[in-house]
């Protein structure tokens, strides 16, 4: 395989030692009706310092298989990034509706 870069970012880090799942997205256009649309993929990418957060903007690198699935290892940060808990676990929004008085005949 020729050497490859990936720009993606960290879903999920910390379920496997050493490794973090990298998301990466690409725009394609379809070819019949010609619009715009986003496919991703995720990947395994190897982390041998565990220095990656979920959030972050990465770098990747094709290398030789570390295991069955990582074949590609973290290569640098293009932006460290932050998960804040409040916009990812905020509670559900209710609204409610006051009742309309009807007139009566």
């Amino acid at each position: 395989m020729p050497p490859m870069s990936l720009t993606g970012i960290v879903t999920s880090v910390g379920k496997m030692s050493q490794t973090a799942t990298v998301t990466v997205t690409r725009l394609t256009q379809h070819a019949r009706t010609r619009k715009v649309i986003t496919r991703s993929k995720k990947y395994l990418a190897h982390d041998p310092k565990d220095q990656l957060s979920m959030g972050d903007k990465i770098v990747i690198r094709n290398c030789p298989p570390v295991s069955k699935r990582k074949r590609f290892v973290f290569e640098s940060f293009v932006q460290p990034g932050t998960v804040s808990a409040s916009s990812s676990s905020a509670p559900p929004t209710t609204t409610t509706r006051q009742a309309t008085p009807q007139a009566s005949s």
